[in-house]
């Protein structure tokens, strides 16, 4: 991984073989900061896990298998009431016959190259904490 900052604004490479929920999150640690919206994401990945939530708060998840483009990513990132970062992600992947595939993103490991933007919020004080009875963890505004 590689970035660069300009203000509160960062700009990420990361490179193959890393995941892109653990490498935001760590660069949580590395830089510094408890809150950002991720406004874009595009390159290749492999092994990409996406689904989405059902009206009983449960998720279904689809696995892309190999390679596929990342179009678009967008999200967030705050940290858990622990002080852990959590990275909440929505993607569209298109498949090798360039079929989409869309949704909430559960993890997906760079193949070729992922460039993604982050706008730090650094004024913003936001927690995710669990919702009962979900397995949604939702934000919570202090």
């Amino acid at each position: 991984m590689e970035w660069t900052r300009s203000g509160d604004d960062v700009f990420v490479r990361l490179d193959p073989g890393e995941e892109i929920h653990t490498s935001l999150q760590g660069l949580a640690n590395e830089i510094g900061f408890d809150a950002a919206a991720i406004t874009s994401g595009i390159g290749r990945t492999r092994d990409s896990t996406y689904g989405y939530m059902d009206d009983d708060h449960h998720y279904h998840r689809r696995t892309i298998n190999g390679g596929s483009e990342l179009v678009t990513l967008q999200g967030n990132l705050a940290r858990r009431e622990n002080g852990d970062a959590f990275t909440h992600l929505h993607a569209t992947f298109s498949d090798d016959n360039l079929t989409p595939h869309a949704g909430h993103m559960f993890e997906a490991t760079v193949h070729v190259v992922v460039e993604l933007h982050l706008r730090l919020l650094t004024e913003a004080v936001m927690t995710r904490c669990p919702l009962e009875n979900s397995e949604f963890v939702a934000l919570k505004f202090d």
